[in-house]
């Protein structure tokens, strides 16, 4: 029997025609998440004091700290917990790590920035050669784009990429105090020339834009600064990092109350996430000012506070954030082990029962089955369980069916 109330071919037509531009717009602005794996943190260590030891040096003083504070250690966490920890501090102690040209080294004279600048890219390339006992992704972070710090900035970078030869493999330099979308365009024209000028493929240099000014947030229009940012942006844009204390005092916190759990840093850190959601772009909380030092009392406090910190911001989907000591590598490290290896027995029990296409306690919608499959990913990623710790508990969560799931944006396909 024909339905009377069938769509004719004309309506279908102009449906089709009104559509067919917002599928492909919102196909290019929201492209959905990325296959390779986020950092888990980002370590800045000033220009003046960084070498090609670093990582491993890092790595060597969280050992020492972590000996010391033991009984910290295992208050905060169990014992597999830290053994995966502390066997990430022996191996490969830093993901990410940025050369820091900016607040971190700040105002020097011309000749000694000059220097410290090359030795920074001799040091991002020498990194290349040391992987994967070396950080899979760095860079540096140059002074900003504001029309006194510019043309120093701009320096800076081209002397780090000439430097080390060209673009490392895995390089991304940071662009600090985003306040108008404009600075995102000559961003990007000076991506392209340094593109064309040492020979690469266009796309090749990526960069993060670092929200530490409310106007990043909240344009002079009412609108979403940071929104149209990440859409300028795109492709090259990789990341948006939040800066703690510079947004925190722009906006009169006393500096007291400035710490990333502040309402002022959640509420910048939930527009951020809301503008990067389904882009592409990465999102990193900032760091903590408190640093594991002084006598055993002040480093116990300083490592029980981080270690809260990032289970916050884990907790908050926040996956990424800064760290400033070697200390913090200890508390990093541990928390994202445990946040992990504790979600994980759930959502992969969780998820057999989706691939079975049976009921449970909770019934699992595609959406939800991704993002399942999203915080397994990003556990084996971390090195916090194995993938036959995941198969022993459920044996159709193989890597490869996850990584299925997640391309089909949580559909089912049968094998």
């Amino acid at each position: 029997m024909t339905s009377r109330h069938t769509l004719g071919a004309d309506v279908r037509r102009s449906v089709e025609e009104l559509l067919a531009p917002v599928d492909d717009d919102l196909a290019a602005h929201y492209p959905g998440d990325r296959t390779d794996p986020q950092p888990v943190h980002t370590v800045y260590v000033s220009a003046a004091d960084v070498d090609e030891q670093t990582p491993q040096s890092w790595g060597d003083e969280a050992l020492r700290i972590a000996d010391a504070a033991s009984g910290v250690l295992g208050e905060l966490a169990d014992d597999d917990v830290v053994g995966i920890a502390l066997e990430r501090l022996r191996t490969n102690p830093i993901e990410d790590l940025r050369i820091d040209l900016e607040d971190g080294y700040g105002w020097r004279p011309d000749a000694t920035e000059d220097a410290d600048a090359r030795r920074a890219g001799e040091t991002l390339a020498a990194w290349t050669r040391q992987r994967p006992h070396a950080p899979r992704s760095a860079g540096v972070r140059a002074k900003g784009l504001g029309a006194v710090e510019r043309s120093r900035g701009l320096r800076t970078l081209e002397l780090v990429l000439d430097a080390a030869g060209g673009i490392p493999d895995g390089f991304v330099f940071t662009v600090p105090k985003l306040r108008d979308v404009r600075q995102v365009d000559a961003v990007n024209l000076l991506c392209a020339e340094f593109e064309r000028v040492h020979g690469v493929p266009v796309g090749s240099l990526r960069y993060e834009l670092q929200i530490e000014i409310p106007q990043a947030i909240l344009g002079p229009d009412g609108s979403a600064t940071v929104a149209e940012a990440v859409h300028r942006g795109a492709p090259r844009l990789s990341g948006l990092h939040y800066g703690t204390y510079d947004y925190s005092a722009a906006c009169g916190i006393v500096s007291a109350q400035q710490s990333l759990a502040h309402p002022v840093a959640d509420h910048a850190k939930n527009v951020m996430q809301a503008a990067a959601a389904q882009t592409g772009v990465w999102l990193s909380d900032g760091s903590t000012q408190v640093m594991p030092t002084g006598d055993d009392a002040q480093v116990a406090a300083a490592l029980r506070r981080h270690h809260s910190l990032v289970l916050r911001s884990l907790e908050r989907g926040y996956y990424q954030g800064w760290d400033m000591h070697p200390g913090h590598l200890i508390t990093r490290w541990a928390a994202v082990t445990g946040f992990y290896r504790s979600a994980m027995p759930t959502a992969v029990t969780r998820l057999q029962s989706y691939f079975e296409r049976r009921g449970g306690d909770v019934v699992d919608e595609p959406a939800t089955a991704m993002s399942l499959a999203l915080v397994v990913g990003r556990g084996l990623a971390a090195g916090a369980f194995t993938e036959d710790e995941v198969t022993a508990i459920a044996p159709q969560c193989t890597v490869t069916r996850l990584a299925q799931l997640r391309a089909t944006g949580g559909a089912l396909v049968d094998e």
